[in-house]
């Protein structure tokens, strides 16, 4: 039981002093966060409105698909996963540790965020903050889930980045951040609710600003929290202990049964 907090402790710091990590936590999220306000915001008076949802979003999906896979997968490629398992310690401390740690660096940043947003760009502050803090607590989930899952399933990092990178290209171009969902073309909003940005963007702008939902805002809460349970469960089954190790417990493409939420949900609403 000591070992987990000690654990937590020493990721939480390494987030802090890794300068890679220091950069996709704190710096990249809240310098994008600066430079879209004083430009953005500008040329497009709608973003105005969604700075603080918008920008929380990109915070995360920055901290967790950047930042989580690849020291994963370099861990194991490394061998520090077989020390660890020499020493007790169970697969779900190793998935889950950086996840926690890195979600608390994104509650420092959308704290930063929400208030000086509105003092700096005159934005709007969100109305229900009890809804906000439970949106940004699925989206949070759902994207350490799938970056966990990511670097689990990926034999390397070249492997990790494409995965990771086509997904947060996708949330910036069609998760709503920084154009609405509505005005998208119908193909490409098939494609976006397969995104967790574009169902936080859709709970965050009904459920916490009070603005009119392009489809079922509860829906996306309860998609974005199958989603990281999903994740996180194929993660630890398909948990390897060491890249050299030829036997796994399942195929890697059971990975991709992490859309089954976002399948559902289209098919039901």
């Amino acid at each position: 039981m000591n070992a987990f907090p000690h654990h937590f402790a020493f990721e939480f710091r390494t987030g802090i002093r890794n300068k890679q990590l220091l950069f996709m936590n704190y710096l990249f999220p809240l310098g994008f966060y600066l430079l879209m306000g004083l430009i953005l915001a500008k040329i497009n008076p709608l973003f105005q409105e969604d700075i603080i949802p918008a920008m929380v979003v990109f915070a995360v999906l920055a901290a967790t698909l950047l930042g989580i896979p690849d020291p994963l997968v370099n861990a194991r490629e490394n061998g520090i996963f077989r020390s660890y398992k020499i020493n007790g310690i169970p697969a779900v401390s190793i998935l889950s540790i950086p996840a926690l740690t890195t979600v608390l660096h994104l509650v420092l940043v959308a704290v930063i965020i929400t208030l000086t947003a509105p003092l700096l760009f005159a934005a709007p502050a969100p109305l229900h903050w009890l809804n906000f803090v439970i949106i940004f607590a699925a989206l949070a989930f759902a994207c350490a889930g799938i970056s966990v899952l990511i670097g689990v399933v990926s034999p390397s990092s070249r492997i990790t980045v494409l995965w990771s990178q086509l997904i947060f290209v996708l949330s910036m171009l069609l998760g709503g951040l920084m154009l609405p969902y509505s005005m998208l073309p119908d193909m490409a909003r098939k494609i976006a609710r397969f995104l967790p940005a574009t169902q936080a963007m859709n709970a965050f702008n009904a459920l916490a600003m009070g603005e009119v939902t392009d489809f079922s805002p509860w829906g996306s809460v309860a998609i974005l929290f199958a989603s990281g349970l999903v994740s996180f469960g194929l993660a630890i089954y398909l948990f390897s202990w060491d890249s050299h190790n030829a036997t796994r417990r399942g195929h890697p493409l059971l990975a991709l049964l992490a859309l089954l939420p976002y399948v559902l949900g289209v098919a039901l609403t």
